[in-house]
Order: C-alpha cells, then sequence, then structure tokens
C-alpha cells in the first residue's frame, strides 16, 4: 500500500506567486506598450528642423511645426521623431518659413472673353508663394465667387480670394461692372447688394463719383462696419477721407494730395474745374511741405489707415516710353486677350508729350521717397501689386515679389517689405485670428524658401515648397504646364 503524496506547500506557495509576478510584470510591459502605441500622435504634415521666420519681428529660430486639419496644431524647439506619425514629413533644415504670401490688390477682370485667361492666372499666385489675394475691384464678381468654391474644394489650384466685387463709382465709370452712385438711395442699395455677395471689404473709384457721395459711402460703409478702400476723387481733402473712415487708400497719389501746403487751394481749383488731376501734380510736389506731410503722416497712423504704394507698376508704367518689354517671357504664359489689354496704356505712353513722360518718372521718383517717409512714420503699408488685365505688363504672382524688392530700393528693410504682406494685409482685413503669423491655431498657409529672405529680398523667390490648408504644391510642378522654363527659377 502507498503513502500518500506529500505536498510542500510553502514551496508551491512560492512558485504561484512567482509566476503571478512574471504573469503581472508581463501584462504591464503589454500594457505600456500598447498604450505607448495608443499615444503616438497623428499628423497630416510635420516640418521639421526648419528657420522658422517671426514676422513680427525679423527673429529666427529653428522649430518643428505641425499641421493637422489645415491648422498649426503644435509648435517645437525639437523633432520629435519617435512620439508622432505623419502622412507627410518635410526635412527643413537649412530652409526658411514664412506666412504664405499676401498680394494686397490685384484684379480679376475683363468681361465674359477674359473669363477663362483669369482663371489660368490663379495656379501662378501658389507657384509664387502667394496663398491669398485681395481683388480690388472688377466685372466677374460671379465666377470669382465660382473660383473660391473651386479652391475650397481642390478642384482649382488657387489663393484665397477676398473680393470687393464691383467697384463703386458715378455714372458712366471709368470701368465695366461698376456700382453707379448718384443719390443716397444708391448707396444703401450699392452698399446692401455687397453685404449680400457677401464682399469682403467696398471698393471706390474716382473717375465720375462726386465729393458728396464718396464722402458718403464711406461714412455709411464706417457705419455698417464695412472695411473700405479705394482711389479718392480730388474734389476731396485727404483727412476729410480720413475723418469719414477710409480703411485704405489705394495708391500715393492721394497721399500727396494730403502733404501738400496748398491741398486746400489745389482741392478749389479742381472743385471749379479750373484744374485737372494730372495737371495737379507738378503743383503738389512743388508744394509739398514737411510739416504737413508729419501731420498727414500723423492722422494715418491714428486712424488706422492703411496705404497701398503700388511702387512695381510704377516703375513699369513710367518707362513704358523707354522699356521694351516684347521679350518679356511671362507674356508666354498669360492669355493673349490681356495682353492686348495692355494697348491703351502702351499707346498712350508713347504718345505723351516729352513734358509728361519727364513728369511722370519725377513723381514716380517721389513716391519712392513718400514711401520711406511713410514707413518711418509708422503707417501701415500694403504690398499690392495692381497685377491684372489692362495694367500693361504687370503679371500675376511675379509681381508681387517685384513689389516687394521696389520697397527694399526704396528704402524698407527686408523685413519691413515682407510685413506688408501677409502680416499687415491680414490685419486690414481682420483676418490676423486666423491668418498672417505663424501660430498655434493659425492657418496653415505657409511658404517655405531655400535661402534666408532678411538677408535679401529677392530670396522670396526661392521657393521650395508653398502649404495651403492640407494641400502642399512643389511649385515646380505647377509651372510645368505652363511651358516656360525661363519664367520661374524654382529649386528642388
Amino acid at each position: 500500500m502507498h503513502s500518500p503524496l506529500k505536498v510542500n506547500l510553502p514551496q508551491m506557495m512560492l512558485s504561484i506567486i512567482r509566476n503571478y509576478k512574471i504573469l503581472l510584470l508581463t501584462l504591464i510591459l503589454l500594457s505600456i506598450l500598447s498604450c505607448s502605441e495608443k499615444q503616438k500622435e497623428q499628423y497630416d504634415t510635420v516640418i521639421s528642423n526648419i528657420n522658422l521666420i517671426q514676422i513680427e519681428n525679423g527673429d529666427i529660430a529653428t522649430k518643428t511645426l505641425y499641421i493637422n486639419n489645415g491648422k498649426i496644431v503644435k509648435l517645437e524647439a525639437i523633432d520629435s521623431v519617435d512620439a508622432y506619425d505623419a502622412k507627410n514629413k518635410i526635412d527643413g533644415t537649412g530652409k526658411y518659413l514664412l506666412p504664405g504670401f499676401w498680394d494686397n490688390h490685384i484684379h480679376l477682370r475683363g468681361g465674359s472673353s477674359l473669363i477663362e485667361e483669369n482663371r489660368n492666372l490663379l495656379p501662378l499666385f501658389i507657384a509664387n508663394g502667394i496663398t491669398t489675394v485681395r481683388d480690388a475691384g472688377g466685372d466677374l464678381t460671379l465666377e470669382i465667387l465660382k473660383w473660391k468654391k473651386e479652391i475650397k474644394n481642390k478642384t482649382l489650384i488657387g489663393p484665397t480670394i477676398y473680393t470687393s466685387g464691383p467697384k463703386l463709382d458715378g455714372a458712366n465709370a471709368t470701368w465695366a461692372g461698376s456700382l453707379s452712385i448718384e443719390s443716397p438711395e444708391d448707396i444703401t442699395n450699392a452698399l446692401d447688394s455687397l453685404e449680400k455677395i457677401p464682399s469682403d471689404f467696398v471698393k471706390i473709384y474716382d473717375s465720375r463719383i462726386s465729393r458728396e457721395n464718396y464722402l458718403a459711402i464711406l461714412k455709411q460703409a464706417t457705419d455698417r462696419k464695412i472695411i473700405s478702400s479705394g482711389h479718392m476723387p480730388f474734389t476731396v481733402k485727404l483727412d476729410e477721407a480720413l475723418d469719414s473712415g477710409i480703411g485704405a487708400i489705394e495708391h500715393l497719389y492721394y497721399i500727396l494730395k494730403g502733404c501738400s501746403a496748398k491741398e486746400s487751394e489745389i482741392t478749389q481749383a479742381i472743385i471749379n474745374k479750373e484744374l485737372g488731376f494730372w495737371n495737379a501734380m507738378d503743383d503738389l510736389i512743388l508744394s509739398y511741405e514737411d510739416s504737413t506731410a508729419q501731420k498727414t503722416f500723423r492722422n494715418l497712423k491714428n486712424t488706422n489707415t492703411y496705404v497701398v504704394p503700388t511702387l512695381h507698376i510704377g516703375n513699369i508704367l513710367s518707362y513704358l516710353d523707354e522699356v521694351d518689354h516684347t521679350a518679356d517671357p511671362y507674356l508666354k504664359i498669360i492669355g493673349k486677350g490681356i495682353i492686348k489689354t495692355y494697348e491703351g496704356r502702351i499707346k498712350r505712353a508713347l504718345n505723351s508729350s516729352e513734358e509728361a513722360k519727364k513728369s511722370r518718372k519725377e513723381l514716380n521718383t517721389f513716391f519712392k521717397n513718400l514711401t520711406k517717409s511713410l514707413q518711418d512714420a509708422d503707417v501701415k503699408l500694403l504690398a499690392g501689386s495692381d497685377s491684372g488685365a489692362y495694367n500693361s505688363y504687370t503679371y500675376a504672382g511675379i509681381s508681387l515679389h517685384q513689389e516687394l524688392e521696389a520697397m527694399v530700393l526704396a528704402g524698407l528693410s527686408p523685413i519691413e517689405a515682407i510685413q506688408t504682406s501677409a502680416y499687415n494685409g491680414s490685419r486690414f482685413l481682420k483676418k490676423d485670428t486666423i491668418s498672417g503669423t505663424i501660430a498655434i491655431g493659425k492657418n496653415s498657409d505657409l511658404v517655405i524658401l531655400n535661402s534666408n529672405p532678411i538677408q535679401n529680398i529677392k530670396n522670396t523667390q526661392d521657393i521650395y515648397r508653398v502649404i495651403k490648408g492640407d494641400q502642399i504644391y512643389d511649385p515646380k510642378k505647377i509651372t510645368e504646364k505652363y511651358d516656360c522654363l525661363e519664367c520661374f527659377t524654382f529649386k528642388n
């Protein structure tokens, strides 16, 4: 008969406890690994180790930037490469990051025959790093609204378009599509219609508008909290426009008028039809007075009024009689219909008297000095190319970079010139909560440059990639369809 099986209970308990500890440790390790995988952050795009230019002051710091759903969601000093997964990873080593450029004065116009030619220009803005444009009035409003939807739906490559819709002017206005203003009722109806579009600001032109209606438009727009910009009839004094609430002055003629010691006298001569717009220019330059100018600059600053110098187109138009543009590479990619619209300005320039040609060049030189004076007085400037049909040899996209160059040649530093694009543009249109700077929560509208634009403003053209929301563009691929290698200088 066998004896009963002896069981060493203490040893068995130790074995169970040891196995339990091993099991528990294994579960903990698995849990940690599982949690680690779950906690790995997911991003649409990560731009690592890039020289981020703080547009507010020009400071540069190496950063890694994280993007989700077209927004900047995180900025870090280092690339935590093991902590995330990204659908797109861009190595920014040695490259420079800026907010996507804004062209704050373009025109999409020319009537039904030029609809497709205007539409075909839109990718050129993206290829040139311009993610936003301000369309300052034209006759293609319905088409622009369609293009905005196409761009949003990613069926068309193009920038965000902020548009004024039709311009406001008097009866028999110079530009087709303008809304005619001849009475207080016209003003109310016009602003009602612009709000229904909805337009992003109101643009006033000065070819036929009366003094009274011009000021009344500004006052009613201000009361409605509608952003305004425009030319200014010379029957109005600059301070009157500023006091009535104009948001931005397009071009420098009207600033010059406000710097003249004889502005009141010249204004009355215009009202009396004793003097015309162009004939007044020489008198305005001769009567420019620094004390008057400084007072005007202070008023511009205190009323938070922006100024759009448009220096580049001034350079082009002032020398149309001397410079042959017929070999411009961009003429290969601009539509023939738009090129045809250039003829009017060209003929007027060539047929002008020698005195008129000389005066135009002197005025252009004066405007460069005036731009520097405005910057020194801390008046907010906006970079705008004025590109579009009828504005001879001022090409979509590239002309914004030429405007920035013109500003630097006028005496602004590169960072001051760059600030007049996205930074000031977003503030003018009150879009600075979503764009204009590189910050968490802002739209990921960005341009990556191969070289430092703070050292040389021409480097704004040395574009590596353009990011608009959740789309990443290689400018070389955009421009391949244009078949004009000499038009672009992009590097890989």
